[in-house]
């Protein structure tokens, strides 16, 4: 008996395009001006100390971590605060309704079906939690 559907997003639930170009490219636009803009906020003063860290930067300042972290996403590297970083982002960009998410036409009616049929739903992926 299935007792659980794990799903992907790029390319499983929404275009590779959507997320590769839409989303990536959108947080990456707006990078600098999110760190700006929220400087003095609890959850980005942990994303810069955390990319300080894990680069071994102590010191850098807000111009050059926000430099790493444009070097991490062109990268497509899989660094927890970039991935936090974006989270927020998109978070703010949907909120905003500069965002609208792409999902495969037969992905709600699957979902709704394994949901209504008892198995639990979770998604795997190496992009942010939010």
């Amino acid at each position: 008996m299935i007792r659980a559907v794990v799903v992907d997003i790029e390319g499983t639930t929404s275009s590779i395009a959507s997320v590769k170009v839409g989303l990536f490219r959108y947080a990456r636009a707006r990078l600098r001006a999110y760190l700006a803009a929220h400087d003095g906020e609890p959850e980005v003063r942990g994303i810069v100390a955390d990319a300080r860290a894990l680069e071994g930067t102590p010191e850098a300042t807000r111009d050059e971590v926000a430099s790493l972290l444009e070097a991490w996403s062109d990268a497509d590297r899989k660094a927890p605060p970039l991935k936090t970083l974006q989270g927020l982002i998109w978070e703010e960009g949907f909120r905003q309704g500069h965002l609208q998410a792409h999902v495969y036409d037969d992905v709600a009616p699957a979902l709704a079906e394994w949901r209504a049929g008892g198995r639990r739903l979770a998604v795997y992926s190496s992009g942010s939690v939010r």
